[in-house]
């Protein structure tokens, strides 16, 4: 995808700064994105179970949550590929239902498999495109330059690697220069390089006004670049949440080794007043109070007798706080949902 100037990895790192930076520019505009109490079921088994969530104008918001959550299923939803047993979408304003083309007029994206002409050449794939939304040659040929295909561009696109089809499939959508990206799992089959120019070409996008609703099973990628985050777990959206509290959640604590867990959250409880901590399952203890001061709670417990053999300060990760609100649902292989 080369051809875009600058250092992307600079860009990539440099979007969060941007966003943050304006985010009172933002203030009132008005939702591109509108889900309310949509349910979705197959063969009687409810797959999506009553959601609703926003996307505010000029957002870049992960969408993210373990295999089998309702991610794809909620994705085909929003772009009408597939209709909702009930509730209501709204695009830039417009009930995906009842004004489908107004709706649709305004989003372009790439969900699971790139919809491709296989037996047409890459170049006829995105000619399409460009005489169906009007653009220009121009247009056409700045985005062949964005995706870094111009030496294949005369291939049928049955013998692009996924890669390629990956990269053909974000051209479209690009070339439709829609208000409203959506982008399914778009890392995959692209290499260290295409992900980075995967990054800057979103940066880039989001900087001139686009909004991109982004689902990937990679957590430290969306953190580079996603302004909110909405998760979803078994068909239910848990918690959405900015990029600024998230960064709160993924908070520094005391990391405690004792054969006596018990003792110790008692002796914190009573003799400093903690009650902000965790028993965690490898059977270790987490206390996010006192970090600035680790050597008071050593103190208290060699004061009542308690061996410790581990304590630390260490900060949650990403993928950590999305394990403990997902229930530990979580892998890190893309699928299906």
């Amino acid at each position: 995808m080369g051809g875009h100037g600058g250092d992307p990895e600079a860009e990539g790192h440099g979007l969060l700064g941007y966003i943050i930076g304006i985010k009172g520019k933002w203030e009132g505009k008005m939702k591109i994105l509108e889900v309310e109490h949509v349910t979705k079921s197959f063969r009687k088994k409810k797959v999506i179970d009553g959601i609703s969530f926003s996307v505010g104008e000029g957002k870049v918001v992960g969408f993210v949550g373990p295999n089998g959550a309702g991610k794809t299923t909620t994705l085909k939803l929003v772009t009408n590929i597939l209709i909702p047993d009930s509730g209501s979408i709204h695009i830039a304003g417009f009930n995906i239902l009842k004004e489908r083309e107004k709706a649709l007029a305004n989003v372009a994206g790439v969900i699971e498999n790139p919809a491709l002409y296989m037996e047409l050449s890459g170049y006829d794939n995105l000619r399409f495109i460009q005489r169906a939304y009007g653009k220009s040659k121009s247009d056409m040929e700045q985005v062949i330059e964005m995706i870094g295909l111009g030496h294949a561009m005369r291939q049928k696109t049955g013998r692009y690697s996924l890669g390629m089809k990956q990269r053909l499939g974000l051209g479209m959508a690009l070339l439709a220069d829609p208000k409203f990206l959506i982008l399914d799992e778009p890392t995959n089959g692209l290499d260290a390089s295409g992900i980075i120019e995967l990054r800057a070409l979103i940066c880039r996008k989001a900087k001139e006004g686009t909004t991109v609703l982004l689902s990937s099973h990679i957590l430290s990628e969306l953190y580079l670049l996603a302004t909110d985050y909405i998760i979803i777990h078994k068909g239910h959206v848990i918690e959405e949440l900015s990029h600024t509290d998230l960064e709160a959640k993924c908070r520094k604590y005391i990391q405690i080794q004792s054969d006596n867990l018990p003792k110790c959250s008692t002796v914190l409880e009573k003799e400093l007043g903690i009650s902000d901590y965790r028993i965690m399952d490898d059977h270790t203890m987490r206390v996010y109070e006192f970090v600035d001061k680790p050597q008071k709670i050593s103190y208290v417990f060699m004061d009542h007798g308690i061996v410790v053999s581990g304590l630390s300060v260490s900060e949650q990760t990403i993928e950590e706080y999305f394990l403990s609100v997902t229930e530990g649902g979580w892998n890190n292989e893309p699928a299906k949902d």
